[in-house]
């Protein structure tokens, strides 16, 4: 028989508030915690589990990595504050952005975005539409989620936003062959880092694949001289320690129409995560629903204030949670303070502007796609019926809508592709599929 140290909390037990007993084994509940220096090093664990995604998002999209990591910091102490430490999560930079801020700035997907500060205005906006569902889920319940966006919506949205940006990437990778090839090959060792490897290294597949095709390049490029070298003297000159840029943001109804929809992917992202953590700790997070929305949107209205990327709940930290049963909440804060000071490290930034594009590139052909493959699993795990015409037409046309980019013209104001998909796919489900129970 399991000793009671080992043995899973019942589901419905609540978690305290800023309350934490020590444990050592077993495993870790929200509200109880390891011995310190078990606790530090699980917090890094996780700063390392998300380091990816978070730097590679802003790139991608043309910010600083820099304010990236640091209000990926800054913003999961605020979401800790307003759950009131109840839910373990990290908030790192959103990839649902990624699409909706190229749109709405025309970046070429090159070096610093020179439209950042429009960027900026829509993530507050967004951050603000967050913070008022949230309001509402305090009030009410999410119920009206559900209903408003079923598995079938949620789904195909989510795989909307990997097919939104495949001509992008694809297109960035394209200005010579030797690009073209090293990106396949990045992408290459990222899939066998996926398959082959194993343990800690395997849930860091983005990571370690990114940084084994950095080293092929800087082979083939600094040593052979295949192609265009990696340098390395913004690197040695930059300090290590110093203040990152700040932009201050800017606001344009375009923008904002484009990117503040993106609200409705972050509640869904969220509301999976939050599901996905009680499930795992037997700990009740439900009344936390909707402070965690709240707790999102403030912490991406304060990124977007001073020109950090909009930010969401991480599956690679649920990830690392579930491989080593450690729930506990002030695990996050270590990560967060972790962030923090790598924020404030210019010498840190100016390594990560050194990845070259067609690697940067070949990485993002493995993250696109395994979003647009995100959402279809959605649908596996969550038993979407293909043989009713409502889920079929609903699913069929939002893909096509977002993958092809359809845009709507309404006076000044242009709805990109992902806003269309998205209020597309809600308005035909509730038109489509208002007789039935998904």
């Amino acid at each position: 028989m399991a000793s009671p140290d080992s043995q899973t909390p019942a589901a419905d037990t609540p978690v305290r508030a800023f309350h934490w007993t020590l444990k050592t084994q077993g495993v870790i509940a929200p509200d109880e915690r390891l011995p310190w220096p078990q606790m530090v090093a699980m917090g890094l664990q996780h700063v390392v589990a998300m380091f990816g995604a978070t730097v590679l998002a802003p790139l991608l999209m043309g910010f600083d990595p820099n304010i990236a990591i640091l209000m990926s910091g800054v913003g999961t102490l605020l979401f800790f504050l307003v759950v009131r430490g109840r839910v373990p999560s990290y908030l790192g930079s959103s990839f649902a952005f990624i699409s909706v801020v190229i749109a709405a700035t025309g970046y070429a997907g090159v070096g610093p975005n020179g439209n950042l500060p429009v960027a900026l205005g829509g993530i507050i906006a967004c951050g603000v539409v967050y913070v008022l569902i949230g309001l509402l889920v305090n009030a009410v319940g999410t119920r009206w989620i559900e209903r408003l966006m079923p598995p079938v919506v949620t789904g195909a949205v989510v795989a909307v936003i990997g097919l939104n940006l495949a001509p992008v990437v694809v297109k960035g990778v394209s200005a010579n062959e030797f690009d073209r090839w090293m990106a396949l090959l990045t992408a290459l060792s990222v899939g066998l880092v996926a398959v082959f490897a194993r343990g800690a290294i395997q849930k860091l597949l983005i990571l370690v694949g990114l940084l084994s095709a950095y080293v092929l390049y800087w082979l083939l490029t600094n040593v052979l001289g295949l192609g265009t070298p990696i340098d390395f003297g913004p690197v040695v000159q930059a300090p290590w320690i110093g203040l990152p840029r700040f932009t201050a943001p800017a606001f344009s109804s375009e923008a904002i129409l484009l990117i503040a929809p993106v609200a409705l992917v972050l509640v869904a992202e969220n509301l999976g995560h939050i599901k996905a953590v009680s499930a795992m700790t037997g700990r009740n997070l439900d009344a936390s629903i909707g402070r965690a929305f709240i707790g999102d949107g403030v912490a991406t209205i304060v990124s977007g204030g001073i020109g950090g990327t909009g930010v969401t709940t991480y599956g690679e930290n649920i990830g690392v949670m579930a491989v080593t049963r450690v729930y506990s909440t002030l695990v996050f804060v270590i990560a967060a303070l972790a962030a923090i000071c790598l924020g404030f490290s210019p010498k840190f930034g100016a390594a990560i502007s050194t990845i070259p594009t067609a690697v940067l590139g070949g990485v993002s052909i493995v993250v696109f796609g395994l979003i647009t493959i995100a959402g279809a699993r959605f649908w596996v795990e969550n038993r979407v019926d293909f043989s009713q015409n409502g889920n079929l037409i609903v699913a069929a046309v939002t893909m096509i809508l977002g993958a092809g980019d359809f845009t709507l013209q309404f006076g000044d104001f242009k709805l990109g592709g992902i806003g269309t998909a998205t209020f597309g796919a809600i308005i035909l489900n509730a038109l489509l599929n208002r007789t039935r129970e998904q």
